[in-house]
């Protein structure tokens, strides 16, 4: 039996951070229903590229659930969805404060009829605060909170991360992290819990090693000032001849050494406490001098935490990945298509078969009785 079997999710999310949360948790065996507007559904469904009807990031992100397509502005809807609200086990919902107050769906409402229930909402800056009504997007959220100060590129050449660190880090794993505290909570009371997850709140634990510097020191961290921003020669990106990149990482002593033989650094820049801007510009000078394979077969099997970065299209066919079965799990399209579904953090044990190809649901094909159970 999968850990989550037999617990009902109802999803009001759209777009990245609850539909990745409620993702995790399908996977883990929570039966996931989507609440969508009728005619459209979420906007994920319109994006680009299309897979089928809908989008592939739709497909990626909703793989394994139900969907239900629902006007919550209507009464005669929210007449359909009282039934299941008086059995969910969770609702997620990532509107921003006070919208399902007003539509009479906020915790403090539908608690009422399930006491047992978990409310998630997820928001950028959360529940209360000044900030709580203030739209805002992943760039936004790294911004406000300083991450991005600390490695954002220069003024001609600016750097925007290539990773949704806010939606996926700061929202969608907090989110489960604490609904799974709030079902072990309940399991002890009987009683649920409203969980207010503000992706700005969650960003400040990527800033440990800055918040420590600056509150002790009074030096606050800069932009590529520092050991993991590229601020030494020991955590750089060095350009090779064919226009690659060597993600060098020889942080301790003994890496150091061995990647300074390696590479046949002068002895004189090897202190790089002497002066790093140097022995910076000795490096690149030394690594553009040859193509990535050379360096690629310079570092393999020496400990010297060195490689070449890859695409995304060489790390899907790197074998290492195959082998840990990483794409292992396939999601379909109505048309009957496949792909590699998306990797998530979920052990092998607690997912379901492999071999099963699943697809994100078909825009309102979750019917349910009067009762609230499935048709």
């Amino acid at each position: 039996m999968r850990p989550l079997q037999g617990l009902r999710v109802l999803d009001f999310s759209t777009l990245l951070p609850g539909p990745l949360a409620s993702l995790l948790l399908a996977e883990a065996g929570a039966d996931v229903v989507k609440i969508e507007r009728p005619g459209t559904g979420e906007d994920m469904r319109g994006y680009e590229p299309r897979w089928g009807h809908d989008s592939v990031n739709f497909a990626m992100l909703n793989r394994g659930k139900k969907s239900l397509a629902l006007d919550l502005k209507l009464d005669s809807d929210r007449a359909v969805l009282a039934p299941l609200l008086e059995s969910a086990d969770i609702v997620l919902e990532q509107f921003r404060p006070g919208v399902m107050q007003r539509l009479g769906l906020d915790y403090a409402t539908v608690s009422k009829i399930n006491p047992k229930l978990i409310y998630c909402s997820i928001t950028g800056y959360g529940q209360s605060g000044p900030k709580r009504d203030v739209a805002g997007h992943d760039l936004n959220y790294i911004g406000d909170t300083g991450l991005l100060s600390l490695s954002m590129g220069t003024p001609q050449v600016p750097v925007i991360p290539p990773a949704l660190v806010a939606d996926i880090a700061g929202g969608a794993y907090p989110a489960v992290m604490n609904i799974l505290l709030a079902l072990e909570e309940r399991r002890a009371t009987g009683k649920g819990r409203h969980l207010d997850i503000a992706m700005t709140d969650n960003l400040f634990t990527f800033m440990y090693w800055a918040m420590g510097s600056g509150l002790v020191t009074q030096k606050w961290p800069g932009n590529g000032t520092d050991l993991v921003t590229g601020g030494t020669p020991r955590y750089r990106l060095y350009p090779t001849q064919d226009a690659r990149f060597v993600a060098a990482a020889p942080i301790e002593q003994k890496f150091w050494d061995l990647f300074c033989d390696l590479i046949g650094l002068q002895q004189h820049y090897r202190d790089d406490t002497i002066d790093p801007s140097a022995t910076v510009r000795q490096v690149t000078t030394i690594i553009s001098s040859r193509p990535s394979q050379y360096w690629r077969d310079s570092f393999t099997g020496r400990d010297c935490c060195c490689s070449i970065v890859a695409t995304l299209e060489e790390a899907l066919a790197d074998p290492h990945f195959a082998a840990r079965g990483v794409f292992s799990h396939i999601v379909t399209n109505e048309a009957g298509q496949t792909l590699k579904a998306l990797p998530v953090p979920i052990n092998a044990g607690f997912r379901g078969d492999a071999g099963q190809p699943l697809a994100a649901p078909i825009l309102g094909g979750f019917t349910t009785g009067p009762s609230g159970s499935e048709r």
